[in-house]
C-alpha cells in the first residue's frame, strides 16, 4: 500500500492513510504534520513527506487532534529520532502520555461485533498496531491561544467529547477545517457517508462530542478535512449540522 496525498489547496494536503487520515502543512522547507495513523503507518508517513518534498527532518512540530493510536502512531518516533515537538491540547497532554486512556475497549468493540465493518475493521487494527500503545514522553501544550507560529498557521481549537482534550485546527486564511475525530465523512465501521459522527463506542462523552458540533459550526471554512473518510468540499457550517441531525 502506498500514502494516497491529495493537496487540497496551495500548502495544504491530506493524506489517507490505511484507515485513517494525517495532514501535512507546507511553508517552504518546513512542515506541520497532523497527526501521523496507525503505529502500523509510519513507512506511509515517511513516504507522504517525501510527496510533498519534505522529510522527517523537516517536521517543524507535530500536532495532535487527540491521543487514540491510530493518530499518536508515530508521534514518538519523530520526537526522539528527530527531535520533534509533539503539541496536544493541555487537557490531551496527559492522555498522549498514557496517565490515563480514553479508547474504545475490546470489550467494547465485541459487544458490537453484530454490526457492519466492525470484525473487518477490528482485524485492520491488530494488523497495523492499533492495541499497541506508544506514549509521548514528553508532550507539550500548545504554546499560547491563536495561530501557532508554525508552517500552514494552524488554530487550535478544542473540542472535547471525543476525547477529553480533542481538538480540531482551523485554518483561516484557506478555509479549512482539520476535524479529527470531531467530525468525520466515513469509517469503516459506519455505513453511512458524508459528515457524521463516528458510532458512539468510539467516544469518551458522546453527549460534549454532540455539543462540539456547535464549536465547528462557527468555523468560517468550506472545506473539511477530516481524520477518517475523504475530504468534504463545501460548507463546514452545515456539515456540522448533517451531523448533528444524523446524532439526533
Amino acid at each position: 500500500m502506498r500514502a494516497d496525498v491529495r493537496q487540497v489547496a496551495d500548502g495544504t494536503y491530506l493524506v489517507h492513510g490505511s484507515n485513517t487520515n494525517w495532514v501535512i502543512l507546507t511553508d517552504g522547507d518546513a512542515v506541520t504534520l497532523i497527526d501521523t495513523g496507525y503505529p502500523g503507518d509510519r513507512q506511509l508517513v515517511m513516504e507522504s513527506l517525501a510527496a510533498v518534498g519534505s522529510s522527517p527532518e523537516a517536521v517543524a512540530a507535530v500536532l495532535i487532534t487527540h491521543a487514540h493510536n491510530d493518530h499518536l502512531g508515530s508521534a514518538e518516533y519523530l520526537r526522539t529520532t528527530h527531535g520533534t515537538p509533539v503539541f496536544l491540547h493541555e487537557a490531551e497532554v496527559p492522555h498522549a502520555r498514557r496517565d490515563f486512556l480514553q479508547q474504545v475497549t475490546v470489550g467494547e468493540v465485541l459487544r458490537n461485533a453484530w454490526r457492519p465493518g466492525v470484525l473487518p475493521w477490528m482485524a485492520h487494527v491488530l494488523r497495523s498496531g492499533g492495541t499497541e500503545q506508544h506514549p509521548v514522553t514528553a508532550p507539550e501544550p500548545f504554546p499560547g491561544t491563536g495561530p501557532l507560529d508554525l508552517p500552514g498557521r494552524p488554530v487550535p481549537v478544542h473540542t472535547p467529547g471525543h476525547t477529553v482534550g480533542h481538538t480540531v485546527f482551523h485554518l483561516p486564511d484557506a478555509g479549512i477545517v482539520v476535524s479529527g475525530d470531531a467530525l468525520v465523512s466515513g469509517h469503516a465501521t459506519s455505513r453511512a457517508e458524508g459528515p457524521q459522527l463516528l458510532p458512539d463506542m468510539f467516544h469518551h462523552e458522546r453527549a460534549r462530542a454532540v455539543a462540539s458540533l456547535d464549536v465547528i459550526e462557527a468555523l468560517a471554512a468550506d472545506v473539511l478535512l477530516p481524520g477518517h473518510g475523504p475530504v468534504h468540499q463545501g460548507s463546514v457550517k452545515a456539515a456540522a449540522q448533517q451531523a448533528r441531525e444524523r446524532a439526533a
